[in-house]
């Protein structure tokens, strides 16, 4: 097992002072950044994940989710990213929705959706849940619902189920098309972006419906890779920013 006093040590041991006050100026929120790289994160967290077992990761991804510590919040999230965890998720998908309420900017949250997709993706019931997040004040978790659900965007053949799960999340995208927030408008560009590489009919209709009410830099996103032949099937794997 893993303590984690003993994970942050060895996160920190990856730091450098002066990308952390980089970091620090970047993001601009009062907590502690170590200045580890996005590899480092993501190789220590796959040693841990692979060492442990679920009941350890998720003890120590609570630990260093409560850390506050940005690594620390990068690290837990990488913890639980996993396309399938047998016997059951149930207690990692508990976990991820329990952090929900707590996002504070673009990068913790979406290493934590990067996991949260997995979720949502074994288990599509889950949307229920996911669905009172686009009405929730804060901006944060509205765009998490959208971020979260970016798997049923990737589908080059879906099941009637995973269709039917694309058009209700496309519902919550037609609602929030008239919102101001940068990063709710962000985030349908982004959805439908993807959706476009595999399914560019469906996102020319939307676009039809609701392009108009959009910012004008959420539709660029949106409709980025409408119009090229190769469109469907593209598999390339875009920023959040």
């Amino acid at each position: 097992m893993v303590s984690v006093s003993e994970a942050m040590a060895m996160l920190a041991a990856q730091g450098d002072p002066a990308r952390a006050a980089g970091m620090a100026d970047y993001h601009k929120l009062p907590r502690r950044y170590l200045g580890v790289g996005n590899e480092a994160v993501n190789d220590l967290a796959q040693g841990w994940r692979q060492a442990l077992t679920l009941d350890q990761r998720l003890e120590l991804a609570d630990g260093l989710w409560r850390s506050d510590v940005f690594e620390g919040r990068v690290a837990a999230a990488k913890l639980l990213t996993q396309a399938r965890i047998r016997p059951s998720d149930d207690a990692a998908w508990d976990m991820i929705c329990g952090w929900v309420p707590e996002f504070d900017s673009w990068a913790i949250a979406d290493a934590a959706m990067m996991a949260g997709q997995r979720r949502i993706m074994a288990d599509l019931t889950r949307l229920d849940r996911v669905e009172a997040w686009t009405r929730d004040p804060s901006h944060w978790v509205r765009r998490a619902a959208m971020v979260g659900t970016l798997g049923l965007t990737r589908l080059n053949h879906p099941s009637p189920a995973e269709d039917a799960a694309r058009e209700r999340v496309l519902g919550w995208a037609a609602n929030y098309v008239r919102d101001p927030e940068w990063f709710i408008q962000k985030s349908v560009g982004w959805w439908l972006r993807d959706l476009s590489k595999h399914d560019p009919d469906r996102v020319r209709a939307f676009m039809a419906q609701n392009g108009r009410a959009m910012k004008p830099f959420a539709r660029r996103e949106a409709e980025k890779y409408l119009g090229r032949p190769d469109a469907p099937g593209l598999a390339v794997a875009d920023s959040a920013d």
